[in-house]
């Protein structure tokens, strides 16, 4: 791979490396789909997320104005991403950070926000956007209450929107060579989609903003009603995106449409794109990701362009939804559904067995002697490779104890039903009902051939052992 002119550079302060992210193309997930989606990989920034671009305006802004002096303290209520960016300016420029984070956020972000030196206080997430406990509101009060302290404010300070009109939109733009139709953006303080959005708009006003909102957002309802809706909104999991009040630094005006995602689409969506495309994200990418395939399924124009946001990195997420138990315990990770073929090879350690049976001509002397050999308590009767009949340990020694002529007698004069037949690619569950007392075996088969036989203890112990 060639480097690039902004690849031999020198830089002075890491700083210069924020910025001009990849656009990559994505090829696998969006398969059957005929518009191109362009996704800008914001996670390669150097504190790892989107934020980056604005910590440093937000920072230059308040010492522009006077609201940040040498020594200071920079406070402000984050996810995480915003602290990291404001963690990593305030490193080189010798601030001292506090932040505040909603309980609902990675141990990882907080782990992270410690090792650039930042003192991070976690309150409640399930408090309304007023209470003296949210995160918001609490950073407020340590900022009123410590000298020399300023709040970053992302939520209402414009510094934020106007990084993105100044770098994101612009890049986007010559990226793309005017060719992007469509923008698909968060909101989480609403900076990205506002500044980014303003931009594409003036260069060519057909561009459409579309934001990408959870499932318990309180934006998505609240741009459909025209601005007269009061909905508090309701939990959701999904990180650094969505909000529970209108923050100002959202321009509502710019958005085109609203698409709500649910937490559980927006995991799924992270982890193909980790798994499929190798693009190791977060959940708000896999949100905004889920999106803008569902504006590029309707658009259906290969000349049209979708272009989104991978905001952060997935290793700020990997104790939650790239943690399958973590998935399980919240309901959000499809329950495995094993097949007949995957029970077998349980019950054989591996490798199919074949299936012990006894034929129509044998006797019951040797259907017996046959059982208690292989220490099984029925057993089919094949002719030909086909299941005629059934025999079972406990009908054959009730009848032998009635009358001692029966064990000389033809397996097939005392054989009862024969077992049901199942493919091999049937679910585990397709079983279920079809064993009882009266039926307490089925015979699989794969490829025509009959290969294994599933009985009522077989599948109790399958299922013990899942």
């Amino acid at each position: 791979m060639s480097a690039s002119p902004r690849d031999l550079r020198v830089y002075e302060s890491v700083f210069e490396t924020i910025g001009w992210t990849p656009l990559i193309r994505l090829s696998r997930v969006t398969r059957g789909i005929a518009t191109p989606v362009w996704v800008k990989a914001e996670m390669l920034n150097p504190g790892g997320s989107v934020k980056d671009r604005i910590g440093p305006a937000i920072i230059e802004r308040a010492e522009a104005e006077g609201k940040l002096k040498p020594g200071g303290t920079i406070v402000e209520g984050t996810s995480g991403n915003t602290g990291v960016a404001l963690a990593l300016a305030a490193t080189l420029k010798g601030y001292r950070c506090v932040f505040t984070m909603p309980d609902k956020m990675s141990q990882e972000k907080v782990r992270l926000l410690k090792a650039y030196g930042a003192e991070v206080i976690i309150t409640p997430t399930a408090v309304p956007p007023d209470h003296p406990d949210n995160y918001v509101m609490t950073a407020r009060r340590i900022a009123a209450e410590t000298p020399n302290a300023m709040l970053a404010n992302q939520f209402y300070n414009q510094a934020n929107p106007e990084a993105h009109e100044a770098t994101t939109g612009p890049e986007i733009w010559e990226q793309t060579g005017g060719r992007v139709t469509h923008l698909v953006a968060g909101a989480g303080t609403g900076g990205t989609i506002t500044g980014t959005g303003r931009y594409l708009k003036r260069q060519n006003p057909k561009v459409q903003v579309v934001c990408a909102d959870p499932a318990g957002s309180v934006l998505a309802e609240y741009w459909r009603s025209g601005g007269t809706s009061d909905a508090r909104g309701a939990p959701y999991k999904v990180e650094g995106i969505g909000q529970d009040k209108v923050p100002g630094t959202l321009d509502m005006s710019l958005i085109d449409e609203f698409q709500t995602v649910a937490d559980r689409d927006a995991f799924g969506m992270a982890r193909r794109l980790t798994r499929e495309e190798g693009l190791f994200v977060g959940g708000s990418s896999g949100l905004l990701v889920h999106a803008a395939l569902t504006v590029a399924r309707r658009v259906n124009d290969p000349n049209a362009c979708v272009v989104t946001f991978l905001c952060d990195t997935g290793e700020r997420y990997l104790s939650k939804f790239y943690n399958d138990e973590w998935m399980r315990e919240n309901q959000m990770l499809d329950t495995e559904h094993p097949l007949l073929a995957q029970l077998l090879g349980a019950k054989h350690g591996g490798a199919p067995e074949g299936v012990v049976s006894a034929a129509p001509a044998a006797s019951v002397r040797q259907a017996l002697h046959l059982m208690a050999v292989h220490d099984i308590s029925q057993l089919p009767v094949m002719e030909e490779g086909s299941c005629v009949g059934a025999v079972s340990e406990s009908a054959l020694s009730a009848a032998a104890l009635e009358e001692h002529g029966v064990l000389d007698r033809a397996v097939a004069d005392v054989m009862e039903s024969p077992y049901p037949t199942v493919d091999a690619t049937q679910p585990v569950d397709a079983i279920v009902k079809v064993l009882s007392k009266a039926n307490p075996a089925v015979l699989v088969r794969e490829g025509g051939k009959t290969v294994g036989i599933v009985t009522r203890s077989d599948l109790l112990a399958f299922l013990m052992a899942r």
